[in-house]
């Protein structure tokens, strides 16, 4: 039984086509993986099917009485909010029938026999529903599902607005795990988490009965919980059975037939046109040359797609630095209270440290301490001379309505209009892209206009707060290599270990340092 039928749909912003008579059907249990390069529209999808966005043309339809739950990358937590009250949300129909069964017993000291009938009968009803739904053990489930993902250890009465991009998710998530929806929808859901709970999550997944859509770019993460995948690319959404490997082998192989149809055709377009170029003025020919251009006017021209630019990070190495990077004494990080012991730690030159451990004990902090963003509550950090640092902040949280022209050109005002866009196509941004405003690129294109920034300025240490998120697979393996291949210093906070651990030559777990209860 189809669940959500999607029905010759089409959409784009501007001269920009997204999609073009896009089809789709989610049948019960289907566990499938959206996948696509940045910017080819797997988020905008997902706005048009939950209704946040109207597509230019054609339809949607979903089953009646489906429950649907959406992990979206981009939801905004309201401020004044604490955790208790987003998770409480999830029950947000319960409270409202609560309510009206209130009402219902302030009216019956008025009512006539005829309207308390009804009334008691609506009241039952509704105390049935509240009853097997669990109502009245709400903080209970509230507390079991929030202990078991950790923010208990944040402390449930916190404002959303206080918490780090991993805070965030972990909330959104126990939220749709307490609504217990029909179908999840879940764009990029390992974005900010930490190890841990990338694994409770997989076997959540794996667990599930009901159906899913999953935006991922963690290949290993999602070949472990799908069963099919939809593939987006060059405005089209074409279906594959199977994991994300099988879909690599099968989409080569139709790949490499496409190609070999269309040399075979432009071959024959080739022989069929100088035929009748040389037979359309002689009398004795000119029949034939009519038929081979009849047959060509009939003939459905095969087209191959223009090759997505591929991203090509090459970090410029600066002067050599001191052989001391930092070193820490006695260094407390922290806001209004402390997040770590005292520290005493050391980095040398040409070290690549990975910082792992949960989210919220200080990762980012520490990152931010030891630049001199943030201020520590006590100790010191002292830094090497010639230093030239490099860094990639995991959220940047301000609205920015430059182009990505002028976000370049603003960082580099020597480079001419020339350099500046063989930059930002080096990055494997297309021209639409290029002259687009930062702030309606995807957030894999977002990263990649960063990531721009930092790979033409000479650096000899690197502070990547994951670089990671948000990026396709083809820009992961590019910045792999990359970081594999730079001859300086690097310290990078990052969830995936298929990701880190060819490229560090030491990971820290900040687990072992903070303050926090486990």
């Amino acid at each position: 039984m189809s669940i959500l039928t999607v029905s010759n749909v089409s959409h784009g912003f501007g001269d920009r086509a997204i999609f073009n008579d896009v089809s789709f059907r989610l049948l019960k249990g289907e566990h499938i993986g959206l996948i696509g390069a940045n910017g080819e529209g797997k988020s905008t999808f997902m706005n048009i099917i939950t209704g946040k966005l109207e597509p230019d043309a054609g339809k949607i339809e979903w089953s009646k009485n489906v429950r649907i739950g959406y992990l979206d990358q981009h939801t905004v937590l309201q401020k004044g909010m604490t955790i208790r009250d987003v998770l409480n949300s999830a029950f947000q129909y319960l409270f409202d029938m609560e309510a009206e069964m209130n009402e219902l017993y302030g009216k019956m000291g008025d009512a006539t026999p005829e309207e308390l009938e009804k009334m008691l009968e609506d009241v039952g009803i509704i105390q049935d529903t509240l009853t097997n739904n669990d109502f009245y053990v709400i903080d209970a489930k509230v507390d079991e599902i929030a202990r078991g993902l950790g923010l208990e250890d944040i402390g449930l009465e916190r404002d959303v607005q206080d918490l780090s991009g991993g805070q965030r998710t972990k909330v959104l998530l126990a939220k749709l795990l307490l609504e217990k929806p029909d179908i999840l929808l879940l764009d990029e859901p390992t974005n900010y988490l930490d190890e841990q709970h990338i694994i409770w999550l997989r076997r959540y997944l794996q667990e599930y009965e009901n159906a899913f859509i999953l935006i991922s770019h963690d290949i290993p993460f999602l070949n472990s919980v799908i069963n099919l995948i939809y593939h987006m690319e060059n405005q089209e959404l074409n279906r594959y059975v199977g994991d994300y490997d099988n879909f690599q082998k099968v989409y080569e192989v139709k790949k490499q037939q496409l190609e070999s149809a269309y040399k075979k055709q432009q071959q024959e377009i080739s022989e069929l046109k100088d035929f009748v170029a040389r037979n359309k003025a002689r009398v004795s020919t000119r029949n034939m040359a009519m038929s081979r251009q009849k047959k060509l006017d009939k003939m459905e021209v095969i087209e191959l797609a223009k090759e997505k630019p591929k991203p090509e990070f090459n970090f410029r190495i600066g002067k050599t630095s001191s052989k001391l990077i930092f070193e820490t004494k006695d260094l407390v990080i922290g806001y209004d209270e402390p997040l770590s012991k005292p520290l005493n730690i050391r980095m040398e030159r040409g070290q690549k440290i990975a910082l792992v451990g949960a989210n919220g004990i200080g990762k980012t902090t520490l990152l931010r301490s030891i630049l001199g963003m943030n201020k520590p509550l006590s100790g010191t950090v002292e830094l090497g001379e010639n230093q030239e640092i490099g860094y990639f902040e995991q959220e940047i949280k301000e609205a920015n309505y430059n182009t990505c022209i002028e976000e370049i050109w603003s960082e580099f005002p020597s480079f001419n209009q020339y350099e500046v866009r063989a930059a930002l196509a080096k990055c494997g941004l297309t021209t639409k892209h290029i002259e687009s405003k930062v702030e309606v690129l995807s957030g894999g294109e977002k990263a990649k206009v960063r990531l721009c920034k930092l790979i033409n300025k000479d650096t000899n240490i690197l502070l990547l707060d994951e670089p990671t998120n948000h990026l396709d697979v083809d820009a992961k393996d590019e910045l792999k290599r990359a970081l594999k291949e730079y001859k300086g210093t690097i310290l990078l906070i990052c969830h995936e270990p298929e990701f880190y651990q060819d490229v560090v030559t030491d990971v820290w777990n900040v687990e072992s340092w903070t303050t926090k209860v486990f």
